[in-house]
């Protein structure tokens, strides 16, 4: 059975919403194209994604599939556009991450065609924080439909703090120092240690990882703070981006896959990234990654609705069904991201190694 998103307002995808409710300098890195609202407890928003982008579309993936990292942008666009335009969040306020999932049931889905991508994403506040009458936290469960289909789910959260108490709160973490910013730290180093193929790159400025090792099922390696970086540091920083940090946990989870496994990151499809964040990462601290490579899993489809992998029975979600994959390998990394010797978020990957999807 193919799930499908309930009648809702028709959404447009004639242009992008502004930036500035997607906390975005450049037009060309917003995705959002719509907002509508349903009921009190969640909204519909629009996204598409581009078929070439520097940043998003520079993966070695055959056949080539939409960036899951791309995807889960998307879907925090739809919730930073939505605190503002629904929860009453002012504009000037900031944004904190405490945590970001996404996990992907149909990648066939996605893979890279004639027309650019159009999702729907139906948004549903399952926690609003308030104090004296105002919104200071959110968190979100989205369903990302494509095509009428139900291709997975994200989930976001966030806090926010007026400019005054964000500034006190960073002080207080950094010991009173004065903030730093992301422009006084360029991607310096390009086409370091660590070689774009080996992480799933083709372009070296996308490149955020460096010294990566691996020793038995660990791989290690140190973060690179990209903040030139058009896309991952599109507008100044203060603090390490959870999405960067993301990316450098996907890059050394493909690493420790390639070296540990032998699985190219051509056909290694993450299908689930999820993170929480326990402190801001700071620009100037060096910061260690490890990674924990698990065994690779094998899957069989049964009749049923189900698959069968070494660690027992697991059940197809709402999306399961006619067109599910069968026979994937599948593997799961931890990585830790530390600095000063204490983990600043921790990570949890799933890939795939895909056959073909077509």
């Amino acid at each position: 059975m193919t799930a499908t998103l309930p009648e809702a307002p028709e959404l447009s995808y004639a242009r992008t919403v502004d930036r500035g409710l997607v906390h975005r300098d450049s037009v060309g890195e917003v995705f959002l194209t719509d907002l509508k609202p349903v009921d009190d407890t969640g909204y519909l928003a629009g996204a598409q994604l581009p078929r070439s982008h520097a940043y998003y579309g520079d993966h070695l993936l055959r056949p080539s599939m939409y960036d899951p990292v791309l995807l889960l942008e998307a879907c925090r666009q739809s919730a930073l556009a939505g605190a503002h335009a629904f929860y009453g969040v002012p504009t000037g306020h900031k944004f904190i991450l405490t945590h970001l999932r996404i996990h992907l049931t149909r990648p066939e889905r996605i893979v890279v065609g004639a027309a650019p991508c159009a999702m729907t994403l139906r948004v549903t506040v399952s926690g609003h924080r308030r104090r004296e009458g105002l919104t200071t936290g959110l968190d979100y469960d989205i369903d990302i439909d494509v095509r009428g289909t139900v291709i997975g789910r994200a989930s976001v959260g966030l806090r926010f703090k007026s400019p005054e108490d964000y500034l006190a709160l960073r002080l207080r973490n950094r010991d009173g120092k004065a903030l730093p910013s992301s422009d006084a730290y360029p991607h310096t180093g390009r086409g370091g240690s660590v070689e774009p193929y080996r992480v799933g790159r083709k372009n070296s400025d996308n490149v955020v990882i460096d010294h990566a090792a691996r020793e038995g099922a660990t791989a290690e390696a140190l973060l690179r703070v990209p903040g030139d970086h058009p896309s991952m540091f599109d507008h100044p920083q203060d603090h390490l981006p959870g999405m960067v940090l993301a990316e450098a946990a996907r890059q050394l989870a493909l690493f420790g896959a390639l070296e540990v496994h032998g699985m190219s990151p051509s056909r290694t499809f993450p299908t689930d990234l999820s993170v929480v964040f326990s402190r801001f990462g700071e620009l100037e601290h060096a910061t260690e990654l490890t990674a924990e490579v698990g065994e690779v899993l094998r899957s069989d489809r049964d009749a049923a609705g189900a698959y069968y992998t070494q660690g027992g029975l697991v059940e197809l979600g709402e999306d399961g069904g006619e067109g599910d994959r069968a026979g994937v390998d599948q593997l799961r990394v931890r990585v830790d991201a530390r600095q000063d010797g204490e983990s600043i978020c921790l990570f949890g990957l799933g890939f795939s190694r895909l056959g073909d999807l077509g």
